[in-house]
């Protein structure tokens, strides 16, 4: 079944980290952004550790579980994939965001490999000052999420 559609969505991609997860979760639900995980993760993934990451604003995400990078791609219809990464030239505030995008980030400790940043639509930088190399993936999913929701003239 496609996922449905909603004004965006954020995707982490093998996720290493659990209060990262946690985290995004809440930032999703603040929000108003949809949420897929796709799998395996870092670490074990089950309710009480979920629960746990996502205290009470996992009630207040709507959010799907990928089994796999496959799975994902096979569920994820037509929707615009934005990946975050820092080997983009596009710094994401000069990037037109659109209703249905799925705003994806990578792993913590190794970004996503080759074949999901080759299947990404657009790919946005944020900038930051040398010699810094990356923002912590919860923060830098809430810096680009906030700046599509405002383009989108999101009201929540």
């Amino acid at each position: 079944m496609p996922l449905t559609m909603t004004l965006l969505r954020l995707a982490l991609y093998q996720p290493d980290i659990a209060a990262n997860t946690g985290a995004m979760m809440r930032l999703c639900a603040c929000l108003g952004v949809a949420m897929d995980i796709i799998e395996p993760c870092g670490f074990p993934f089950d309710d009480k550790r979920m629960r746990r990451a996502g205290m009470d604003y996992i009630d207040h995400v709507t959010w799907q579980r990928h089994r796999s990078w496959d799975d994902f791609q096979k569920q994820k219809g037509v929707s615009r994939l934005v990946l975050l990464t820092t080997k983009a030239a596009r710094p994401y505030t000069e990037f037109s965001f659109q209703k249905g995008d799925i705003l994806m980030v990578g792993r913590e400790s190794a970004g996503v490999p080759d074949d999901v940043h080759n299947a990404a639509a657009a790919r946005v930088v944020i900038p930051m000052a040398p010699p810094m190399r990356s923002l912590n993936v919860a923060i830098s999913a809430g810096i680009v999420l906030s700046e599509a929701v405002r383009q989108l003239g999101a009201t929540i």
